[in-house]
C-alpha cells in the first residue's frame, strides 16, 4: 500500500468552520493517522501518518465533501483566482448540494408567500404542503446525510444534526412549510457562507496570479541539422548556433536556466540578473512604491514588473519555491496558528452544540411534565415541543464560529498584499495589544552601510554649499587612496567619489600602506597622502583647535570623521555615517500617534551614535553597546514596564530578542535566521509598513469583538421571542443565517482595509 508520513489535500465543499471540524474528526479516526489538521480558511487538509491518500479522500467524501492531493502551488483553470466569471449564481450552480438548495428555494416559494407572508389572503392548497415537503427533501437531503455521517463516523452532534432534528420535529407536528423553510434557508445560508469564504480564499491565492505562467528562456539549438557532421558534431546542443529564445511554461524552468525579461513584462521567476540594467517595480511583492534599480548580480522576484531595460535573469528557485509561492504557503499556514480568541470560540462551540440538544429536550419535557403546559400546538399556544425545536434552530453556533476566522484570514490576506507577512492569528492578536516597540539600529532604522554625509576641506570656499570645488578635490584625493583599501569606510568614500564623477580626477595611489587600527597612507600624483582617525592625527599632524572642536561636535552627532592629510598638513575631513532610512522617522511618528507608549532603540553601537540617531528619529529611549543576551534582558525589562512589546530587527544577533518579544518582526532585507524567528515579516525595508500592520491588527480585533457581540446578541434577542411564543422556526433560522452572513461580511471588509497615507503607501 502506498503510504506517506505527511500529506496535504485541497478540500472543497466546506461552507463553515463546523465543516472543518467534521472532516478533522472523521479523518483522525482512520487507521494509521497520527494527526490531522484542517485549515478552513485555506481549504486544506494536512495528514500525518502512514495512510494511503486514496483512503483519506474516500473518508472526506463519505463525510459529504471532496478532496484531492495538493500538487504544489500550481494553478489550474478550475481554480483560477482571477476568474472574472466567479459569481454567487455560478458558485451555487457549480456544486450539487447548493444547486439542490436553489431548487428547494423555488419549491418552497408558494408556501412562503401564501402561508407565511400573506396568510390573510386565505389562499390554501394541499399542493403548497406537498411542495414544502419536496423542498424539505431536496434541500435537506445533503444536510441530513451529513448529520447521519457525523453521528455514525465521528459520533458527534454538529450543526447539521440540530437542523435535521428541528425539521423532523416540525414535520411531526404538521408544520410542513416551516420544516421546508428551515432546511432551505439553512442550506442557502451555508451556501452563501461558502461563497464568501471562497472569495476570501481566492483573494489570498490571487497573489499567485501576479506571476506569468510562461517565460522566455534562452536555450541552445538541439540536434541542429544544419551543422550535423561539422567538425565532428553528432547531435545535442549545437556549438555553432547561438542561444535561441523559447516560450515555455514556468513549470518547465529549472535552476540555472536564463530567462529574458523584456521592458514592461512581469518577471516570471525568482532569479539573479545576469545581464542588463533596468528599474523594477516590486510593489506587488514588497509593497515598495518606488521602482528600484536592478543590475548584474542583483536579485529579482517573480511577479515584479520590469521597467525600461531588457534583463537576462538566471533562475535561482523553482516555481513552487519562488517568493510568491512561499508567501501563499506562509499565509495559508498562518491560519493553523489560531488567535487565543479563535481557540476559545472553537472550544466553546465543541461543548455548546451537545448542550443545546440537552437544553432543547429539557424545554420540551419539563413544562408539560411539571406544569401541565401543552406539548403540541394548540389554538392559542405553539406548544413546548415547537419552542424546543425553535431553540435548536436559533442556538446554532454558525455565526459565532465563523465570526473570528473570517476576520483573521481577511486581515492576514490584506497584510500579505501590502508586503507584510503575519504568520498566524495569534500574532495578529498579539500585535494589536503591543504598547512598546523596540528597534535594532543598523539595517533596521538605518541603511546598514556607511555613506559620506559631509566633506570639509581646510580651504573650503563656500561652507554653506554642499560641496565646493576644494571639498570635491579633497574627496577625489581621498578616493584615490581608499580604492586600495578594503575597510568599510573606504568603500563609502570611493562610492561618494563615483557618485560625484570624481573618481577619474586622480590615478589610484601607489605605495599604499595600512596603519593598523589608525588609517592608511599612499602616494597620489607625487603627493604623500594620509587618511586616518582623529586620534591618530592628534599624534602625527597637529591641527587648528577650532577645526578640532568642529570634528568632535560631528562625532557627538554619531558621524565618524575621517581626516585627510597631504604633504604633512591637514587637508580636511570627511564625515561618514550609517545613514538613517528616510522612512524611519515617519514610521516612528506614526507609531507614537497610534498610541505606542515607548519606542526604544537597542544597538551594539556606541552611545554617542545611538543617542544621535535616537534624537534624529524621535525615539524615546536608546540603549547602546548591547550584546545579544543584553538585548534579550532589555526586552524583558520593557515587558515588565510597558506590557506587550514588539521587537524589530534584521540580523543574526537580533534573533534571540525577536524570540523574547511578544511579537518579533523582521525586515525583508534581513538574514534568514531573523526572518525564520520572527512572527511577522516586512517584505521590504520600509518601516512604514509597521504602523499599517499595527492599525490593521487593531481593526481586526475590533471586527472580531463586534462580530462576537452581534452573533450572541442576535441569538439572545430571537431566543427571547422563542420563549415568549412569539417567534417562528423560519424566523429563527433566518436570524441565524442573517447573523452568519453579517459577521462574514464585516470580517471580509478587512480585505479592503487600506493603510493611511502616512503609514504604508503602496
Amino acid at each position: 500500500m502506498d503510504s506517506r508520513s505527511s500529506q496535504s489535500f485541497r478540500v472543497t465543499g466546506m461552507d463553515c468552520a463546523e465543516c472543518a471540524r467534521t472532516i478533522e474528526s472523521g479523518v483522525a479516526r482512520l487507521d494509521g493517522v497520527r494527526s490531522c489538521a484542517v485549515n478552513f480558511a485555506a481549504g486544506t487538509l494536512r495528514v500525518e501518518g502512514e495512510v494511503a491518500p486514496e483512503v483519506v479522500v474516500t473518508r472526506v467524501r463519505e463525510l459529504g465533501y471532496d478532496a484531492r492531493p495538493e500538487q504544489g502551488t500550481s494553478r489550474t483553470a478550475d481554480d483560477d483566482p482571477s476568474d472574472a466569471r466567479f459569481s454567487v449564481l455560478r458558485f451555487l450552480l457549480s456544486r450539487r448540494d447548493t444547486t439542490l438548495a436553489l431548487v428547494g428555494a423555488i419549491l418552497i416559494l408558494p408556501s412562503l408567500v401564501f402561508d407565511e407572508l400573506l396568510p390573510f389572503w386565505g389562499v390554501e392548497s394541499v399542493a403548497f404542503e406537498l411542495a414544502s415537503i419536496a423542498a424539505l427533501v431536496v434541500a435537506g437531503y445533503p444536510i441530513a446525510r451529513s448529520a447521519w455521517r457525523s453521528l455514525i463516523i465521528n459520533r458527534r452532534i454538529n450543526i447539521n444534526v440540530l437542523m435535521t432534528i428541528a425539521a423532523i420535529g416540525a414535520v411531526i407536528i404538521g408544520a410542513y412549510t416551516e420544516a421546508g423553510l428551515v432546511m432551505v434557508l439553512f442550506a442557502l445560508g451555508e451556501a452563501l457562507e461558502g461563497y464568501t469564504t471562497e472569495r476570501t480564499r481566492r483573494a489570498i491565492r490571487s497573489l499567485m496570479a501576479i506571476a506569468p505562467n510562461e517565460a522566455t528562456v534562452l536555450r541552445p539549438c538541439m540536434d541542429c541539422r544544419e551543422h550535423l557532421g561539422r567538425d565532428g558534431y553528432g547531435g545535442g546542443p549545437c556549438p555553432f548556433c547561438g542561444l535561441h529564445e523559447q516560450r515555455v511554461p514556468v513549470s518547465e524552468l529549472r535552476i540555472g536556466d536564463v530567462i529574458v525579461v523584456k521592458p514592461g513584462e512581469r518577471i516570471a521567476m525568482d532569479g539573479r540578473v545576469r545581464a542588463g540594467t533596468s528599474s523594477v517595480n516590486q510593489a506587488p511583492i514588497t509593497g515598495e512604491s518606488i521602482p528600484v534599480t536592478r543590475q548584474p548580480g542583483d536579485e529579482v522576484f517573480a511577479g515584479a514588473i520590469n521597467g525600461e531595460g531588457a534583463l537576462e535573469v538566471e533562475v535561482t528557485r523553482r516555481a513552487e519555491d519562488n517568493v510568491i509561492a512561499r508567501i501563499i504557503r506562509m499565509v495559508e499556514e498562518a491560519q493553523e496558528r489560531k488567535a487565543p480568541t479563535e481557540r476559545f470560540v472553537d472550544r466553546f462551540a465543541r461543548y455548546y452544540t451537545p448542550a443545546v440538544v440537552g437544553l432543547a429536550c429539557a424545554l420540551a419535557i419539563a413544562p408539560p411534565l411539571l406544569f401541565g403546559a401543552p406539548l403540541m400546538p394548540t389554538a392559542g399556544d405553539p406548544g413546548w415541543l415547537y419552542r424546543a425545536l425553535e431553540l435548536l434552530v436559533v442556538a446554532c453556533p454558525c455565526a459565532l464560529v465563523i465570526s473570528t476566522p473570517v476576520a483573521v484570514i481577511s486581515a492576514i490576506g490584506n497584510a500579505a498584499r501590502h508586503g507584510v507577512l503575519i504568520k498566524g492569528g495569534a500574532y495578529l492578536e498579539a500585535l494589536a495589544g503591543v504598547r512598546a516597540v523596540a528597534f535594532d539600529k543598523t539595517g533596521t532604522l538605518t541603511e546598514g552601510k556607511p555613506s559620506v554625509i559631509k566633506v570639509k576641506a581646510v580651504n573650503c570656499t563656500d561652507p554653506i554649499a554642499q560641496m565646493c570645488d576644494n571639498c570635491a578635490d579633497l574627496l577625489a584625493l581621498a578616493s584615490a587612496v581608499e580604492r586600495r583599501s578594503e575597510h568599510p569606510l573606504a568603500r563609502a568614500v570611493v562610492t561618494a567619489a563615483e557618485d560625484g564623477c570624481l573618481n577619474a580626477r586622480y590615478p589610484s595611489a601607489e605605495a599604499v600602506k595600512a596603519i593598523a587600527g589608525r588609517g592608511v597612507s599612499g602616494r597620489v600624483a607625487e603627493r604623500e597622502v594620509i587618511i586616518g582617525s582623529h586620534a591618530h592625527f592628534d599624534q602625527v599632524l597637529p591641527h587648528d583647535r577650532a577645526l578640532c572642536d568642529e570634528i568632535e561636535a560631528l562625532a557627538a552627532e554619531g558621524v565618524t570623521p575621517v581626516l585627510v592629510g597631504a604633504d604633512g598638513a591637514l587637508a580636511g575631513y570627511i564625515g561618514v555615517a550609517d545613514a538613517v532610512r528616510q522612512t524611519s522617522r515617519q514610521a516612528i511618528g506614526e507609531l507614537h500617534r497610534s498610541g505606542i507608549r515607548a519606542t526604544v532603540m537597542l544597538t551594539g553601537d556606541n552611545a554617542h551614535t545611538a543617542r544621535a540617531v535616537a534624537r534624529q528619529l524621535g525615539i524615546t529611549e536608546a540603549q547602546a553597546e548591547l550584546l545579544p543576551e543584553q538585548k534579550v534582558a532589555a526586552i524583558r525589562a520593557l515587558r515588565d514596564r510597558h506590557g506587550a512589546v514588539a521587537m524589530i530587527g534584521d540580523g543574526v544577533n537580533d534573533a534571540p530578542a525577536l524570540a523574547a518579544a511578544n511579537v518579533g518582526i523582521a525586515v525583508g532585507g534581513g538574514t534568514a535566521q531573523a526572518i525564520e524567528t520572527a512572527d511577522i515579516v516586512l517584505m521590504s525595508d520600509d518601516l512604514r509598513k509597521l504602523p499599517f500592520a499595527l492599525q490593521l491588527s487593531r481593526a481586526a480585533m475590533r471586527a472580531i469583538r463586534v462580530n462576537i457581540a452581534l452573533a450572541i446578541g442576535i441569538k439572545l434577542a430571537v431566543l427571547g421571542l422563542v420563549l415568549l411564543g412569539a417567534g417562528t422556526m423560519w424566523l429563527a433560522v433566518l436570524a441565524d443565517v442573517g447573523a452568519s452572513l453579517l459577521v462574514t461580511w464585516l470580517g471580509m471588509r478587512l480585505l479592503g482595509y487600506r493603510p493611511s497615507a502616512t503609514a504604508a503607501p503602496n
